[in-house]
């Protein structure tokens, strides 16, 4: 792991600083209802698509201060679910019912991950349990459905840069949840994403840059360096990460570049850069200080016909922190994308 860091570290030293890449602006559609707790507050989105009624999709958003929120399409608060420190959030629908994930601070010297039921029809998260993953304070959370046999896993990225990867066995009358590996980045870690179609796990490395290690837990831990933190197209802090897929591995990754309020673009499958954007411009204020970001495609909507980009804001003043949803087609748009 050593000889990775030292090359992205040395990638990153200058002498003077970087300037970073100009990014066209793309207008927020819509935005949530702001959280009920000030200062840093909102953290992480995650989207549900109803493929029968896609207005009625969900957006899911933590508040790592009191717990985890539903929101509607227009950004209507719809349910709250009160829960102490929840941080990152993923969910899978699993056909029969969707699950979501979040990694669980209440305990710093113990990592948990809180499991959850979204109930579609009432747009409410039911608590199903909580359970300890590890020592350590959890941070980053994403999920994985394995294609070859649909196991569902999480991987808990602990603040201190471990991995914990754990087995979720929902075949009981309760879920099981168990830690099956772990594996180790040199600094402070957080935004996490798997790609389902090719079972490549995507994690950032706040001040250094993304890495990606092979999903499957009979995988050796080694990372890859794929993307480096140059102050030029990625901006410390590398924070959440998101996927547009396309194809068999084809795509886009997308960063939150939290130092210059932007969202970087990587191509898929070689993680080669095309691009970046801000949120700004419109009726709704822009972004800023973005931690977490979501995106889904598919058709939401006349609103979001190709796909759904929810990214937190971090300055919503003079309201509390929320937020803000951009049209995927937008996105393409600006950045003249296929």
């Amino acid at each position: 792991m050593l000889p990775f860091i030292a090359v992205l570290l040395a990638g990153c030293a200058t002498t003077s600083t970087p300037m970073a890449v100009e990014a066209p602006t793309v207008a927020a559609t819509a935005e949530t209802d702001p959280v009920d707790t000030a200062a840093d507050a909102a953290d992480d989105p995650a989207i549900w698509r109803n493929a029968s009624d896609p207005a009625k999709s969900l957006v899911i958003g933590t508040d790592k201060k009191a717990g985890i929120h539903v929101y509607s399409l227009t950004g209507k608060r719809l349910s709250f679910t009160p829960a102490a420190r929840l941080n990152n959030v993923d969910l899978r629908d699993l056909g029969t019912r969707v699950i979501a994930a979040a990694s669980d601070r209440a305990d710093i010297a113990t990592a948990h991950v809180s499991l959850f039921t979204l109930d579609t029809a009432a747009a409410k998260l039911i608590p199903l349990d909580r359970f300890p993953v590890g020592p350590g304070e959890a941070y980053g959370m994403c999920l994985w459905t394995r294609a070859r046999d649909h196991a569902l896993f999480g991987f808990v990225v602990l603040k201190d840069g471990r991995i914990d990867q754990v087995a979720i066995d929902l075949s009981g009358a309760s879920p099981k949840v168990t830690t099956v590996r772990s594996m180790k980045l040199g600094t402070q870690s957080e935004g996490c994403v798997v790609d389902d179609r090719t079972g490549q796990l995507y994690v950032a490395e706040e001040d250094v840059g993304l890495w990606r290690f092979d999903a499957d837990p009979s995988a050796p831990v080694t990372a890859t360096a794929i993307a480096k933190v140059d102050g030029k197209t990625l901006v410390a802090d590398a924070e959440g990460l998101a996927l547009a897929p396309s194809g068999r591995n084809g795509g886009y990754l997308v960063v939150s570049s939290q130092g210059d309020n932007a969202y970087t673009l990587y191509r898929l499958p070689g993680v080669t850069y095309a691009g970046r954007f801000r949120i700004g411009g419109g009726a709704i204020d822009g972004t800023s200080d973005t931690d977490g970001i979501e995106l889904m495609l598919g058709n939401f909507g006349p609103a979001y016909p190709q796909g759904l980009f929810v990214a937190q804001d971090g300055d919503n003043a003079p309201a509390t922190q929320n937020f803000k949803y951009v049209s995927w087609a937008g996105v393409k748009r600006a950045l003249k994308l296929r």
